[in-house]
This record gives structure tokens, C-alpha cells and sequence, in this order.
């Protein structure tokens, strides 16, 4: 689990627990998304306690697009949308590799950049990866009609995987 192995932006001030199965079957991945569930519960209300009051976003123009009515109220947020859309954001040259937990695990997204608006290569890494390379494992001594549970279990989303 990414936010306790290379933990941002404050899972390491929260209490929770990674849930860990025993066994490997479809039951236990159940009970472990059951706790999973529980854990995220416990989680948001951590953060909603935590969380300072004020505002949320960065008053710097140029890292998000302005209101709708400065869009079309004023010259300044015309400009600023415009420069957004066309130029984007201009990160500096090199490359960055930075995985997030996402509700199937870690999503890893890959970036390099020669300093421009226009990224040079983005790649996204999906959790389903993981699956297809354990599916073989899963799958050993079980009926062609156990597939699709199993892929059940995983919570296997076809859509990550076509590429």
C-alpha cells in the first residue's frame, strides 16, 4: 500500500490499518474488502477532523482555471483560461515516476517532460496489471466457470487493461 511504503500528503498522520488476507481465495478477498471499506470510513473522518478551515486552492492563476464568470466576465480570466488551454502547465524538463493509491491499489503515473506545456511521454500504470500477471496463480486447479468470480474478487476492470 503506497500511503504507508512511500507515504504523501498526510496518510502518516492517520490511524488506520492495511487489511491482509490469509488464505488467497474469492471469500478471503471479500473479508478483505469489507475491512478495506471500514478502514476508508475511518480515514475520511480523520481527514475531516484534521482539516484546517480557509481556503482550498492556490490563489496562483496559472496552476487552475479561473471561475466561469471570470471567464466570460473579465479580460484577465479570458487570458488565463486561453494560456491554460494552450500552453498548459510547463513543469521543468526531466522525469518523474509518482504512484497514488487508488480504490484497486497503487495507479502509478510516469512523466517526462522537456520543459515545455506539451509532455514529451505520459504513461499510466493501473492496478489491473497486477491481477492479470497473479491471475495464472488464482486460477490453478479451478473450473473454467471459477474465472469469473475470481475476476470478481480482483475487482478486474477490462477497461484499464485495453491499451
Amino acid at each position: 500500500d503506497v500511503r504507508r511504503a512511500d507515504s504523501y500528503s498526510v496518510y502518516d498522520e492517520l490511524d488506520f490499518e492495511i487489511p491482509v488476507g490469509s488464505t488467497g481465495d474469492c471469500f478471503d478477498r471479500f473479508l478483505v474488502r469489507m475491512e478495506e471499506i471500514r478502514q476508508s470510513i475511518s480515514i475520511i473522518e480523520q481527514a475531516a477532523d484534521k482539516m484546517p478551515e480557509g481556503p482550498f486552492m492556490t490563489d496562483e492563476r496559472m496552476m487552475h482555471y479561473p471561475d466561469k464568470k471570470d471567464v466570460y466576465g473579465n479580460i484577465e480570466g479570458l487570458i488565463d483560461h486561453f494560456k491554460l488551454v494552450m500552453e498548459g502547465h510547463q513543469p521543468p524538463a526531466g522525469e518523474i515516476y509518482m504512484p497514488t493509491e487508488g480504490g484497486n491499489g497503487e495507479i502509478g503515473f510516469y512523466l517526462v517532460s522537456d520543459g515545455s506545456g506539451d509532455p514529451v511521454r505520459v504513461r499510466m500504470r493501473p492496478p489491473c496489471f497486477n491481477f492479470v500477471a497473479a491471475m495464472p496463480a488464482m486460477t490453478v486447479g479451478h473450473y473454467v466457470a471459477d474465472i469469473v468470480p475470481i475476476f470478481g474478487s480482483v475487482n478486474m476492470i477490462g477497461g484499464e487493461l485495453d491499451r
